[in-house]
């Protein structure tokens, strides 16, 4: 009984192991109360950069075993432009004229068992951003913004055929 305990227990920290050898994303926003364009509102600049945060850290899941994926945002502008409301959400709007494009500004590093890849500095843009569908359900309020995101991940990080990206989205 005692070997089959220390045999579980020895499958237990493998398994552990093995999951620290998975891929990983870290994202960090280098002064985001400096950021030119966010919320207004602490709580709503905290759901926002959650919410890109959390679109990186997805779309680094697919990266292949042992590979980690550090990003620095520098700066974040997203669509459109808030107006600040009375109680309650501030308004965002997103008109197709004008510089109210989002814009991303950032510093990567690729690694694969703590050798460098690549790593440099990305401004992401999308300036047509009105001119091509959404693939994220309308009421995401970072639907442009991320969009933009998986244009840069699958061009600079990850590359892929483009019948694949056709297929995946």
């Amino acid at each position: 009984m005692k070997n089959v305990i220390r045999h579980l227990a020895a499958a237990g920290l493998l398994a552990l192991a093995a999951g620290g050898a998975a891929a990983g994303t870290t994202v960090n926003f280098i002064q985001p109360d400096r950021f030119t364009d966010v919320p207004f509102t602490p709580w709503e600049r905290d759901e926002a950069l959650k919410g890109l945060s959390e679109h990186f850290s997805r779309l680094g899941a697919e990266l292949p075993p042992n590979q980690n994926l550090r990003i620095e945002v520098k700066d974040v502008d997203l669509a459109g432009r808030e107006f600040p409301s009375r109680g309650g959400r501030d308004l965002r709007v997103v008109r197709s004229n004008g510089p109210d494009w989002p814009r991303i500004d950032l510093h990567y590093t690729l690694e694969q068992d703590g050798q460098v890849l690549r790593s440099g500095d990305a401004e992401l843009r999308d300036m047509g951003f009105m001119d091509r569908m959404v693939r994220m359900n309308d009421s995401d309020t970072l639907r442009f913004e991320k969009r933009m995101i998986e244009d840069w991940f699958y061009t600079a990080i990850l590359p892929r055929d483009r019948s694949e990206r056709a297929v995946r989205r």
